[in-house]
């Protein structure tokens, strides 16, 4: 797959396609038109007299300070470097591949004043799969992530280190392999290649794309342990969820319907011999929890695609040769965003947990054996595996916590309220990693229940998921280890198999 990049927006799969699957980018002929007739306008600025923020002027507090012509190629230069002070461990490639593409794609719309040799180069690392060594602190979320992408623009230089296929290097050797010239920044640049929204938006898509995947998961692990505790499906029928029409609510039912379609476990109780009046709300409710986080889902596709449409940097070159200065690099709009999924994730995290505990409980689990030892007393069973997932529920409240409301002024208090967005971002990562963790456990225990509802077999879609668990998974035993299951458990969810073998029988 090749990535066209050029002044229309970039989609969010194209993103995840060139971040995490290594796909090629390619400049259109759009983009390299208006990235020479922006040019024009930056270099008429530079050879006036008045003074021109970015062009002939420092930045930040020092924006009153002119600057000779003669030492303006050096200021790019020495804006990248003094930018170039992240600090901590290094952040992944995806998250640096998806950084750079976004800012090229801004480079792309004309509006930046950069050389199209500069896009081209930019371009060319990305294609060689030069990852510049980016920091994970640095970034306030204002004037842009400033830190991290003065990283890459450092390596655009060829200065600083990167990494190619794993191995850490000096950018200077990994771009003379790779055949790509070093840039020679001229006027506006620097300041055009670190000012903007990508390393927060970058991330922000990549979560989308996992937790759009964990979602879906998590309704396959809801029905199982519905199936698991003998609870009723009648409570996802789509007359009552059109009482109160929210959408991603009526789509978490209509799954858990269909994935629970021809169970035979459900069926067993079905009569009018059940003596179960209604299923506890972590069961019962499981749509309008699920639900809620698809919408709050949507709500954050809406902003990250009219992100994807802007062009972030300040100065700006308009259509009409104008250049503005503007705030357009803050970050709250994407903060927002990143804050507002780590709720949701914690919540569908939350009442994951609680399912797994019922099934774990024989006060509450309707026949199963305690905690689903293989001999209870001798062994534990999954009781430990619920207290993992419980501690990272725990953990996964704490990220909740909005990063966004914080604010820390800085340059001398010309840049006074900040957005704090890769904070956000960064730490949103860690919440759709735990929520993959959580659903693990409940997958794995939830397979160990329906074994034990024996001779009673769950519904095809649930049995082809315990079926793809147990290629990876050996079951229960004396010597059983936990530990590598769930990590198994983990693995089968986020290779798209468990989804893959669901969807099939679904469809």
């Amino acid at each position: 797959m090749k990535v066209l990049v050029g002044p229309a927006p970039l989609t969010p799969r194209e993103v995840v396609a060139v971040a995490r699957h290594g796909a090629a980018v390619e400049l259109t002929s759009d983009a390299l038109e208006a990235l020479a007739r922006a040019r024009v306008a930056i270099e008429a600025l530079a050879e006036a007299e008045t003074p021109s923020y970015g062009v002939s002027t420092g930045f930040g507090a020092l924006a009153t300070r002119h600057i000779a012509p003669e030492l303006r190629a050096q200021l790019q230069k020495s804006l990248v470097r003094s930018h170039a002070a992240g600090a901590g461990p290094e952040v992944e490639e995806e998250v640096v591949r998806a950084l750079m593409l976004l800012r090229l794609h801004t480079l792309a719309t004309g509006h930046t004043g950069v050389r199209p040799e500069t896009a081209a180069t930019m371009a060319a690392m990305l294609n060689a799969r030069i990852t510049p060594v980016v920091h994970e602190y640095g970034s306030l979320g204002c004037s842009g992530d400033l830190a991290p992408l003065s990283a890459c623009a450092l390596a655009l230089m060829g200065e600083g280190q990167v990494r190619v296929d794993g191995v850490l290097q000096p950018a200077a050797d990994a771009l003379a392999k790779a055949g790509i010239a070093p840039v020679e920044l001229r006027e506006k640049e620097g300041l055009a290649l670190i000012n903007g929204t990508d390393g927060m938006l970058g991330m922000l898509v990549l979560a989308m794309a996992d937790l759009s995947d964990l979602l879906d998961v998590a309704d396959i692990t809801a029905a199982m342990t519905i199936e698991a505790l003998l609870a009723t499906d009648r409570v996802f029928a789509p007359e009552l969820h059109a009482l109160r029409p929210h959408p991603g609510q009526q789509v978490s039912a209509a799954r858990l319907t269909r994935i629970l379609r021809d169970s035979p476990i459900v069926a067993s109780h079905r009569g009018p011999d059940c003596n179960r009046v209604q299923d506890a709300y972590s069961l019962r409710c499981t749509p309008q929890v699920h639900g809620a986080a698809r919408d709050t889902l949507d709500y954050c596709g809406v902003v990250a695609g009219r992100e994807l449409a802007s062009a972030v940097d300040n100065p700006v070159v308009l259509d009409d040769g104008r250049v503005e200065s503007n705030g357009n690099f803050h970050g709250a709009p994407v903060a927002y965003a990143l804050d507002f999924l780590a709720i949701p994730i914690a919540d569908v995290a939350s009442i994951s947990e609680r399912r797994t505990d019922r099934m774990l409980d024989v006060h509450r689990s309707h026949g199963l054996p305690a905690f689903l030892a293989d001999d209870p007393g001798v062994d534990s069973g999954h009781m430990i595996a619920q207290y993992t997932q419980a501690a990272i529920v725990s953990e996964l409240k704490r990220l909740a916590n909005p990063a966004s409301v914080d604010s820390i002024p800085s340059s001398a208090m010309q840049e006074d309220h900040v957005s704090m967005g890769w904070s956000a971002a960064r730490k949103l990562r860690r919440s759709v990693d735990g929520l993959r963790k959580v659903l693990a456990v409940e997958l794995l225990t939830a397979a160990r229940a329906l074994d034990l509802r024996a001779p009673l077999v769950p519904a095809p879609a649930t049995a082809a998921a315990v079926a793809a668990l147990r290629v990876h998974v050996r079951g229960p035993g004396p010597d059983r280890h936990l530990a590598p299951e769930i990590a198994a458990a983990e693995e089968l969810i986020l290779s798209g198999t468990l989804l893959a073998v669901v969807q099939k029988e679904i469809a």
